[in-house]
Formats: structure tokens, sequence, C-alpha cells
């Protein structure tokens, strides 16, 4: 008996002590960076805060076609005239019988004479930049994961952006003008992800969700920044719009290349070491001390399928745990993105003043933004994402029916839809940079603002056709939202989870996860 067991006790003494004499495990990527990093200092705010400025200028180009091309009001010329009304549809009025009450030349609608035209054509400009939003992601979605990088990305956008909106104030017609705004979405498609990818990475996991907010506090005050400069410009010609909203834009995109710092992240997962190295060596925190550190036995093998555009999108289709994350997570944005770009489009079909109603949907974004903020550190983001977008699409519907009951309750109910679209679409975001690694991050956000987008390239023609059917418009935005949103019960949990830099590493964690729950 002794023989038979002695062997094994001693097996199994050799078997601890090999354990005890092998070497720790090298550091991982994450654990390395965040070491690094340290606690949030100054350089990177400065630096989150800089990247995130460029959401104030997409926010002033996504929602400038609310007054640029309003229809204008009108009166009656002709005292004693019972054809013309308040009610009267100008189409049937003879030209000299009603006159503009501003200028002609302050919106598009009175300067091309389309106010007779269909809703198609009046409805073409703002559904054309959502349409180049939508190629200009597909185009441009992946290289910010592969040859350009994050900086490179949002100083082309920016610059893209800019220089299409000053030339938009050439336009000679309505046809020019719809192929200049389509270029001027394409340029802006991959802003807000470059920005939020970019300024999330320049931090440590425990200020990640509150950096991500700032570029939606910046978004608001672009949008807020709109109705005050077309109040100041009021009377005077559309065009002062894209010059005043144009010329900010392209000193920012010039700012760009000397003050933003590249994502270290991106950079080692790049193969680019020396350079993530100084990167984060000058925005570690100054009581950090990273001297003893090494940066040269990192666990960490790059990925080899990153080898040409669109490697990206393909290997996010072809995992099975990826593709069923990002399906889920595209549906939301899509019924988030029609009620969260929508909406402002459509406070033209209700009884109230176009600037206070666009200022009072502008300022609903900054509380949206705090909220937010405190929610990303508080609850849980898949069951606060499910109860926003209920919300929304409950208050989107009843405000159908708020219409014919009182038009402060209607723009009451319209306020709380937007804000809880608001919240959901930040919440999205956050959670989405979360579920997916560094090397496929970017294009995973831009593949979500794409479903956002279509959303948003939807909309304008519910909205040109809710001018008669108040359903179609807010009926649809509350049924689609509310329906979408169920698709992140699907979803992982990632609140105070460590985020992963490659797609092996993002996997390996994923089936641990499903071993945990079979044995639980």
């Amino acid at each position: 008996m002794s023989d038979s067991t002695s062997p094994l006790l001693l097996s199994q003494s050799d078997s601890i002590e090999s354990k005890q004499l092998l070497p720790p495990p090298p550091p991982s990527l994450d654990e390395t960076i965040e070491r690094c990093i340290g606690d949030f200092s100054w350089v990177q705010f400065l630096q989150a805060f800089l990247v995130s400025f460029a959401w104030v200028f997409d926010a002033q180009q996504t929602f400038i076609s609310v007054f640029t091309d309003a229809e204008p009001t009108w009166h009656c010329t002709q005292l004693g005239d019972k054809s013309c009304n308040s009610v009267s549809d100008i189409c049937q009025l003879s030209k000299n019988s009603w006159s503009w009450d501003f200028p002609v030349h302050t919106s598009i609608i009175s300067e091309w004479g389309l106010e007779c035209a269909s809703s198609l054509v009046k409805g073409l400009p703002a559904s054309s930049f959502f349409m180049g939003c939508l190629a200009g992601g597909f185009v441009l979605a992946t290289l910010a994961d592969t040859s350009l990088g994050r900086k490179n990305m949002l100083f082309l956008s920016c610059l893209m952006m800019s220089i299409s909106s000053l030339l938009t104030i050439f336009s000679p017609n309505v046809w020019i003008y719809t192929v200049l705004r389509f270029v001027n979405g394409f340029g802006r498609a991959t802003i807000g992800t470059c920005s939020i990818v970019l300024s999330t990475e320049l931090v440590g996991k425990k200020w990640r969700g509150q950096v991500g907010t700032i570029g939606f506090f910046c978004f608001t005050l672009g949008f807020l920044s709109l109705p005050a400069i077309a109040y100041i410009n009021r009377g005077s010609s559309w065009r002062t719009l894209y010059f005043w909203t144009s010329m900010p834009t392209l000193f920012y995109s010039m700012l760009v290349p000397f003050f933003v710092r590249e994502s270290p992240r991106w950079l080692f997962v790049q193969g680019r070491t020396e350079e993530a190295v100084l990167i984060i060596k000058s925005i570690a925190s100054t009581n950090q001390n990273i001297s003893h550190i090494s940066f040269s036995n990192l666990f960490f093998e790059r990925e080899t399928w990153n080898v040409d555009l669109y490697s990206a999108i393909k290997v996010l289709v072809e995992k099975n745990w990826s593709f069923r994350r990002l399906s889920a997570a595209m549906v939301a944005g899509f019924g988030i993105g029609m009620v969260y770009y929508g909406m402002p489009l459509g406070l033209g079909n209700l009884s109230f003043n176009l600037y206070l109603s666009v200022t009072l949907n502008a300022l609903s974004e900054l509380p949206s933004s705090m909220v937010t903020f405190f929610i990303i550190g508080k609850l849980n983001r898949r069951s606060s994402l499910l109860g926003f977008t209920i919300l929304s699409g409950i208050c989107s519907v009843m405000c159908v029916l708020a219409g014919k009951v009182s038009a402060t309750l209607q723009i009451g109910l319209e306020l709380v839809s937007f804000f809880s679209a608001c919240v959901a679409f930040g919440l999205i975001l956050i959670y989405t940079l979360e579920l997916f690694p560094t090397c496929v991050r970017n294009s995973a956000i831009s593949m979500l603002r794409q479903a956002v987008v279509l959303g948003g390239a939807i909309s304008p023609m519910l909205v040109a056709a809710g001018r008669k059917n108040g359903f179609l418009t807010f009926g649809v935005f509350g049924l689609v939202i509310g329906i979408c949103g169920l698709f992140v019960v699907s979803l992982p949990e990632t609140r105070d989870k460590t985020i992963s830099d490659t797609m092996d590493e993002e996997e390996y964690k994923e089936r641990v996860a499903f071993s945990c729950d079979n044995i639980t």
C-alpha cells in the first residue's frame, strides 16, 4: 500500500513545487496602461475635452437644417380678401395676395420657391445629409482602426465637414445644395465615433464612463448654440448660418494635428510601441513614477487578421459573440436614432414657436448628459438603457394624443421623450465601446452610429408625412424606439469590467463567463 501511495505523494509534491517555481505571468496590456496612467490628471482631462469639443461642430451641422430649411411664416397682403387667411393653402392663392414675413433669403424654401414643392423635395436636403452620414460611415468606418488611427481620422473628418459647409454658402439651387449636404454628412460621419473612442482610450477604466459623457455635454453646447446664432441672424440669409458654423470648425481642425495625442492602445495594437510609451509618459499623472515599469514583456499579441480596410468589420461579423452583440446594439441604435434626430426635425409640426421649441430641446440635452454622467457610475448599463428607451416610446406615442388636448402638454411629453432618447443615446455609445476590444472598437462604434443615422435618415420622410397625420411622426417614433430597445436584454453587462484589447482576449472572457453560467 505504501509503495503505491508514495509515488503519488511524490508526484503531487513535485507538482506543487514546480508551480511555485514558475514565474508569474507577465502583465497584460490593459493592466500595464492602467498602472502607467495612474489617477486622472489635468493632462488627461484637457486631452479628453479637446477631443470631445469636436461634438460641438457635429451638433451644429446635424441640426442646422431646422432653421435653414424651415418653411417661413407668411401673411396676406390684400385687406378684405376673404380667400386669404391664416389657414389658407398658399399654393391655391395668387402670388400677389400673400407675402413672406421675412426677406426671401432667410430660408431655402422661400429663396428657391419651394413652398409648393412636394414633401420629398423639401425633405431631400435633410435626408441627403443623413444618407451622406451612412455612406461616410461605411467608407471611413475602419480607417480609425487600421491605417489612419483615431487622431488622423478626427482631423480628416473635421476638415471635410468644415470645407463642405463653407462651400454650401455658394449653392445656386436646391440640387447643388442637396449634393453639398450629402458631402457634409459624409465628412461628419466619423467625428462622434473618433471623439468618444479616443477620449476614453486616453484614461483608465475608473474614469472611462465619465470622460465619455464630456462629448455629450459638448454636443449639447453645439445644439444650444444653433437657436442663439439663428435668432441673432434672424432676417439674414440662411447662408450666414453656414458661414458662422463652418469657420470655427475649420480653425479647430487645424489645431488637431498639433495638440491632440493618438490613442496609446491603438498604437500598441499596431505594433508602434515606442510612440505609445512616449504618449503614456506624457499623459500619466504627475505623482505616477513609471520609470520602473517595463513595456518589453507585455502579455500581448498583435492581431494577425488586421490586414486590409474592412478586416475589422469582417471579424466582427464572423465571430458569433461579436455579431450577436453588434446586431443587438445596432437594432437598439436604429430606434434611438429615429427619435433622437427626428424629434427636433418634427418641431415645426407642433403649435409652438420654432426658436423656443428648439431651445427647449437643446436645453433638455444638458440634464440628459448630467443624468448619463451619474448613471454610468451608479447603475447597470443594460437595465438603464432598457428603461429609457421604453419611457421615450411611451411619451412619444402619448404626444400624439396630447395634441388634441393641450399644446403645452404635448410639448412637455415631447421633451420627456427626447430627453429619454438623449440619455439612451449616451448610454448605448458608452455601452458599445465597453462591449468590444480596442482592435475593433472604433469600427463597432461606427456600425452603431450607422444604425443610429439610418433611423435619422428615415425620420425626415416621417416628419413630412406627419404634417397631415401626427401619428405617422411621433406615433411611429414611439413604437420603433420601444420595440427596438428590447433587444438590449441579450447584451452582457459591462459595468466595472476591464476592457479588452484583442478579439482573442474578449473571446476568452466570453467563454469563461459562459462556463460560469453553466456551472451556476
